[in-house]
């Protein structure tokens, strides 16, 4: 399952309304180069067939199939990387390159369930 974070999904309300979207879906997507790294991408879609649907805060994702193994367990969160600098970010657990949020991060990881 992928979630994405309250901050993310503000981020990407503001979007919406910013570029007018409508009703159109959040698509996430993932690949593999041949040098194993990853690369991500998300931009608002219309659903395909073959997609899998899913709601997180409220937002409407739809990643294709292609994508679907390697974003399982992923969360989309939306940090200040440096000072002014907001970025969308993958935490991704299959991601070789993944390194887990600290304790000084834990606004980017999902609340378990029970607790709020």
């Amino acid at each position: 399952m992928i979630t994405i974070t309250k901050r993310a999904a503000d981020q990407i309300n503001e979007s919406r309304q910013e570029d007018d979207t409508g009703e159109l879906a959040l698509r996430l997507a993932a690949k593999v180069s041949d040098d194993g790294s990853y690369h991500y991408g998300l931009g608002f879609d219309e659903v395909r067939d073959g997609d899998k649907q899913i709601e997180s805060e409220g937002i409407q994702l739809v990643v294709a199939e292609e994508s679907q193994d390697l974003l399982k367990g992923c969360v989309l969160d939306f940090v200040e990387i440096t000072s002014g600098d907001k970025q969308f970010i993958f935490l991704n657990p299959n991601d070789p390159n993944y390194v887990p949020p600290t304790d000084g991060d834990l606004a980017a990881v999902p609340p378990k369930h029970g607790d709020g």
